[in-house]
């Protein structure tokens, strides 16, 4: 056998590429991971809940998503709950924009002035425990059951959380940074426009994004009390007929309207705070 042969045959029966060169799994996109998991458990929660409603449960307590879905499908083809969930989206944002404006004006002005901070620390801390859920049934007696009433505890539930994060911010601001802007001569004006504001934006949207689930509760439990209009006023109209597939229907599209407002959010802080992720 000559030598062409037997280095040809070595080469025909030669084992493949180890495991060593072997082209490495593609790695599935972590949110794309993230996304298929909380579908799962969203179908998993879903199923199990219409499986056992009308066998493990009485259907009457419990309703079923089936049923949920029907009577949300029903309310937005007939178009009777666009009129409801107008008003209690503009009782949200009015409430909302007050309470944060508010709160960003006065964490800012506290968190630059330590000693004034201090001396109004203890009675800031009172009205913040006070439970504001609680507060409504005087706000309808003070503000009457109209927009007034809803808008006074949604405002005061987002002045707090939107307050206490821009204090903290302000207070975080790192002092070299203000030093060096002095020393070039900035006034305070400048400062607060070049270094305080935009160190404090993420602390600022952090509190916006806790705010707005709590402002959406604020206004609905505001419609629940005392309302003749609004999301809450579904939910207690249902309530008050023991129809639980109503009352878990606008539970259900609170929810859903509360996850796509704290969406937004979520998109707006990226944007605020693009200079800090870049």
């Amino acid at each position: 056998m000559s030598d062409t042969e037997t280095v040809s045959r070595s080469a025909v029966t030669a084992p493949d590429a180890g495991p060593d060169t072997a082209r490495p799994p593609r790695k599935l996109n972590p949110k794309i991971k993230i996304a298929l998991g909380q579908i799962a458990v969203v179908v998993v929660w879903l199923g199990s809940w219409q499986w056992m409603s009308g066998r493990v449960v009485d259907p009457f307590f419990t309703s079923s998503p089936s049923a949920i879905g029907q009577q949300l499908l029903e309310w937005f083809r007939t178009g009777s709950i666009w009129p409801h969930l107008l008003i209690t989206l503009q009782e949200f944002g009015a409430g909302l924009a007050i309470g944060s404006v508010a709160g960003v004006l006065v964490g800012f002005t506290l968190g630059r002035l330590p000693t004034t901070a201090a001396v109004l620390n203890p009675f800031v801390t009172v009205v913040y425990s006070m439970p504001k859920l609680a507060l409504a049934p005087l706000f309808v007696l003070w503000f009457g059951i109209g927009f007034g009433s809803k808008i006074v505890l949604v405002g005061l539930i987002s002045f707090f959380l939107v307050f206490y994060n821009t204090f903290t911010g302000a207070r975080d601001v790192d002092p070299l940074f203000i030093d060096s802007l002095r020393i070039m001569g900035a006034n305070r004006l400048t400062i607060y426009r070049r270094v305080v504001m935009p160190s404090a934006a993420v602390w600022v949207m952090t509190g916006l994004r806790i705010a707005v689930p709590q402002a959406v509760i604020g206004a609905v439990v505001g419609e629940l009390i005392s309302s003749n209009q609004g999301v809450g006023y579904i939910i207690a109209n249902a309530a008050a007929f023991f129809n639980t597939t109503g009352v878990l229907a606008g539970v259900a599209l609170v929810a859903c309207v509360s996850v796509v407002l704290s969406q937004l959010i979520i998109t707006l802080e990226r944007w605020a705070t693009r200079w800090k992720q870049g």
